[in-house]
């Protein structure tokens, strides 16, 4: 089973669209959403299924124990985050803890102790075809951690053959590290924008350094061809393969609304995408 990655430098790029069109026309039996801070493609898959659910457990939290809670304030003192509240009895806001432990060490009584806490929830489809995804707790972190068991959840399925697909999270951060390890090939949607062309070079040596295939398609190409043609320079320059331009097409926006693919729907972007995948399936093939 090759695994290929779809990633962007930055949001609203149309990563998860894409990454819902190679699904069905790959009509992949493995794929996952690695985007575990804001999830969606899920919404376009459409599965109908219950899915299996299993906690995810992040940072240990600090409890505090107010039968043995002396209130000598040396926690609330000591606290950096400001995670600790004194009034009647001294509680502790979840939220803003970073379960450092500097409150367990400081207590004389041992009345504090970090504590697993559930920070998100893995979700796994597998009657139809394989889906693993994950939902993380606002204001948890771990994200990387939990992208990793998103992935490792897809891989231990009985699939060993086709195409998985992967729709990673935006930006460079711990999670697009995490997404990035073990996959066989890279697809790097841009838009063309300055903050669009900045970003992929960004995505693009994050991606570098693991040494994977990386190829790139240009998502509404045409609202700005000037930027367009530096993409392509640059994807030249660098000895990138390009896979194509997707151009802006109010058709996506319907096709969104009524959470459908948009290889669903003839329209320009349909086809575009089209002529995308069957670049980048020929490039998987001969990797």
């Amino acid at each position: 089973m090759k695994q290929l990655l779809i990633l962007s430098g930055k949001g609203g790029t149309g990563k998860t669209t894409i990454a819902s069109a190679f699904i069905k026309l790959a009509q992949a039996q493995a794929c996952a959403d690695c985007d575990v801070d804001a999830p969606n493609l899920h919404l376009i898959l459409q599965r109908t299924e219950e899915p299996e659910r299993y906690n995810y457990y992040g940072l240990s939290k600090a409890v505090i124990d107010s039968q043995l809670c002396i209130f000598c304030d040396l926690c609330r003192i000591n606290c950096r985050f400001g995670a600790i509240q004194s009034g009647k009895a001294y509680t502790i806001d979840s939220f803003a803890c970073e379960g450092c432990g500097v409150c367990v060490s400081v207590c004389p009584v041992q009345a504090i102790a970090l504590q697993p806490a559930v920070a998100g929830e893995r979700l796994f489809y597998s009657k139809q075809s394989i889906f693993s995804t994950a939902r993380l707790q606002m204001g948890s972190g771990t994200s990387g951690k939990l992208v990793t068991e998103v992935k490792k959840q897809m891989q231990q399925s009985s699939i060993t053959d086709g195409l998985a697909v992967i729709d990673g999270s935006p930006g460079i951060g711990c999670p697009v590290i995490a997404s990035l390890s073990g996959v066989d090939m890279v697809l790097i949607v841009v838009e063309p924008s300055i903050s669009g062309i900045s970003d992929m070079e960004r995505i693009i040596q994050t991606a570098q350094q693991f040494q994977i295939r990386i190829i790139v398609c240009i998502n509404k190409y045409d609202i700005n061809l000037e930027n367009t043609k530096k993409i392509e320079k640059f994807c030249h320059d660098k000895v990138l393969c390009f896979a194509g331009r997707i151009p802006f097409d109010p058709e996506v926006i319907k096709a969104i609304n009524l959470a459908q693919s948009i290889v669903d729907r003839d329209c320009p972007s349909s086809r575009a995408v089209k002529d995308v995948f069957a670049v980048v399936q020929r490039e998987l093939e001969n990797s």
